[in-house]
């Protein structure tokens, strides 16, 4: 390939990362936004976008389902974008199974949505998987 045509390539790979490839996630300039959106591939490749919560602990964001087809992507891929304020960032999950580090962030959703936490609570599952988003490289 001539040298012109791999910096044109390289250049439009560039601009078509976007700028959220280029900046860091700040969590807390995120604290406050009431719902993201998550996209994931189902199992058939299928896009699937779901808005959920979104609540940040000690500097990093969570997410959490019960039984949810987005949840079951996750759980089979480990990785999702996390769309907020106008940006996509791809992240991969680690799902939190410490049991002090669940509570705070079940306490963090319950202050944050009130009222709307605890109606949904009685339909999320015993044991809702509770997501830490990590930016993916």
């Amino acid at each position: 390939m001539p040298r012109n045509f791999r910096w044109v390539g390289m250049a439009l790979g560039l601009l078509a990362s976007g700028p959220a490839a280029a900046e860091a996630l700040d969590w807390a300039s995120l604290r406050d936004v009431e719902r993201v959106e998550v996209l994931t591939s189902d199992e058939d490749g299928d896009s699937r976008e779901t808005t959920v919560w979104l609540v940040v602990v000690d500097g990093a964001g969570y997410v959490r389902t019960g039984s949810t087809r987005w949840g079951d992507n996750v759980v089979r891929s480990r990785e999702l974008e996390l769309r907020a304020e106008g940006s996509t960032h791809p992240m991969r999950v680690e799902f939190v199974e410490d049991d002090a580090a669940r509570q705070r962030v079940t306490e963090a959703f319950a202050a944050k949505y009130g009222f709307f936490d605890r109606m949904v609570s009685w339909m999320r599952s015993p044991r809702p998987k509770i997501m830490l988003l990590q930016p993916r490289e």
